[in-house]
């Protein structure tokens, strides 16, 4: 704390969702606790925060302690690779709750940043560049819908490898950028997709034109596939293969192309800022 002239504490709660469901049906118990992490600390940072420490609560009908403990062996792992430290947390057992070998889980982060480095979006400008880095898959959002398309057969014997692949973290290349640049916006790219989370970075009189330069990973054709739905209820419901963006100055490209190569990170650069009301307009077909 010594090295904040004027600390600012930013903090964040969020669960892992119908995901979990997934996760009982294939024993993935880790990967529902590393997840749980990373829709937290991934929020986070979103203002320039460093995260500082973390809390889970584990709720279940009757507690197995084999299990609670797959799951916390992934909260500590996720707060390891998000260097955060994991203070601890709560388990409650309530059995007229939730059914026999259900469990749900909320989790707690807490960061700090620096008054004068927190991301101002009113520095966002028309011309900036939207970098996009890229997910693993439909990290932890849509599963409701997920669900309803996948049957619990086709997930256990083939799609899990698609469907119950962790939440990336992203601190360490947001970490990365943060050293040497103040972006002018950045979105974790969850619940709402493009259209509800893009928007919430920038000023008024600005939008975004996002053209899809990546390759739509796999899962996504074929979720789209099955449901039928339109490409921009795929980007609002989706991550659609982009779990992060990030705003700069066209004049800050190759510095943050260089320093997210040094971390080893995968991303593309996606779009411009344009004048405009909030909107997110999305061109070029999926590919």
């Amino acid at each position: 704390m010594k090295k904040y002239k004027q600390p600012v504490l930013v903090a964040s709660s969020d669960g892992v969702g119908t995901k979990i469901k997934l996760c009982i049906l294939c024993k993935k118990y880790q990967v529902a606790g590393y997840d749980l992490v990373a829709m937290n600390v991934n929020d986070i940072i979103t203002t320039g925060a460093q995260p500082l420490f973390f809390l889970d609560y584990f709720a279940s009908s009757k507690l197995d302690p084999a299990v609670a403990k797959e799951v916390i062996k992934g909260v500590v792992k996720g707060c390891r690779d998000s260097g955060m430290c994991l203070l601890g947390g709560e388990t409650a057992e309530m059995p007229d709750f939730y059914n026999k070998d259900e469990f749900d889980l909320a989790g707690f982060a807490v960061g700090i940043v620096e008054k004068n480095r927190i991301i101002n979006p009113h520095k966002i400008k028309c011309g900036d560049i939207l970098i996009g880095l890229a997910s693993s898959g439909p990290h932890s959002n849509g599963y409701s819908l997920i669900r309803k398309v996948f049957s619990s057969k086709e997930v256990k014997d083939y799609w899990h490898k698609y469907l119950l692949r962790p939440t990336r973290i992203y601190v360490k290349a947001v970490q990365a950028l943060l050293t040497e640049i103040i972006p002018g916006g950045m979105a974790h790219i969850s619940g709402g997709g493009f259209y509800d989370n893009i928007p919430r970075m920038l000023p008024e009189g600005l939008g975004v034109r996002i053209s899809v330069t990546w390759c739509i990973p796999r899962i996504f054709k074929e979720i789209q596939n099955r449901t039928r739905l339109p490409d921009q209820e795929m980007f609002r419901t989706f991550n659609m293969g982009i779990g992060y963006v990030i705003i700069i100055s066209p004049r800050l490209l190759n510095k943050v192309k260089k320093i997210l190569t040094a971390v080893g990170e995968k991303f593309y650069v996606i779009g411009e800022v344009v004048k405009g009301k909030k909107q997110v307009v999305i061109t070029q077909e999926v590919v």
